[in-house]
């Protein structure tokens, strides 16, 4: 072979292995990039109720131990949380509390990652549910179902009427903000057990018959978090078999949620520390993130 041509295949060759240098050292370092995490949503993701408080914005009583911190910890990314305890569905496009900004404002084309559970705070569906059973609860000393009676259907008509939709809109809203991103939407852990357990009454006085209507009501609230995601190419995060068996009646060390009355959390009603990491748990093992 003519040297000219020799020295040209060595060059070409020269070139080759610089270019997959570059190649294979671009694509490592883009591999070991943090994520871009945003978490969004009301008190279950905020961690509500869980020390130590993120002193950042005490209004939304957000805590650094929730289940954001937790991913983010774990998988090494880049949290932005703007979690606020008792946002609803406008609340992410519109000021929650004066200084507050929208919570799609801290999303971007370059957001990786958006976890978030919104919907409970609608038509004050928990705050509601659970004042309207408890005190009928007491009232009868738990017996049949009060607040069935009474309420019937109605908690469950507004979250198909109301809330359903303001969850579709809400969710539209964050894949305009992050196109690029995953987007993943938590269903809220059980509050109830699937029946009455009277030595919970105490710390959840509501009437044994109510005890499933509590639950079916979270189901429907549940169902409807879970068609909106999926209707918006959101990935739900299902915790009706995980978080069976943890629910607000449940010792200490056991519940993720804690009970109305003896509990101890400051916010009751809300996931706990072994809540929120079982939230992160469970939600990192849905996405498959390490």
């Amino acid at each position: 072979m003519p040297k000219h041509a020799t020295r040209n295949v060595m060059a070409t060759s020269f070139a080759l292995v610089g270019a997959l240098a570059l190649s294979l050292t671009g694509a490592s370092a883009h591999a070991s990039a943090p994520l871009d995490y945003v978490a969004l949503g009301d008190s279950y993701s905020a961690g509500s109720g869980v020390l130590p408080v993120d002193p950042t914005n005490l209004l939304c009583l957000r805590s650094t131990a929730n289940y954001p911190h937790v991913i983010a910890a774990r998988t090494g990314a880049r949290l932005k949380d703007v979690t606020c305890g008792a946002a609803q569905t406008k609340d992410f496009t519109a000021s929650q509390y004066p200084g507050t900004a929208p919570q799609v404002n801290a999303l971007s084309a370059d957001t990786d990652l958006v976890t978030l559970t919104i919907g409970g705070n609608d038509n004050g569906t928990f705050i509601n549910a659970i004042t309207a059973c408890g005190t009928a609860g007491v009232l009868t000393g738990g017996k049949g179902s009060p607040c069935k009676n009474m309420h019937g259907t109605s908690f469950t008509d507004q979250i198909e009427t109301n809330t359903y939709p303001a969850l579709k809109s809400a969710l539209k809203a964050v894949r305009d903000k992050a196109p690029n991103a995953r987007v993943a939407v938590l269903g809220y852990p059980w509050i109830t057990p699937a029946e009455a357990d009277p030595s919970c009454f105490a710390k959840l006085p509501v009437a044994a018959g109510d005890v499933p209507y509590l639950r079916d009501i979270q189901t429907h609230l549940n169902a409807a978090v879970e068609r909106a995601a999926e209707e918006s190419g959101a990935t739900y995060v299902d915790f009706s078999r995980a978080s069976d068996g943890h629910d607000a009646c449940k010792a200490a060390g056991t519940r993720w949620i804690e009970p109305l009355l003896f509990g101890g959390s400051l916010v009751p009603v809300h996931p706990n520390a072994l809540g929120e990491r079982r939230m992160a748990e469970h939600t990192m093992s849905v996405l498959g993130l390490s």
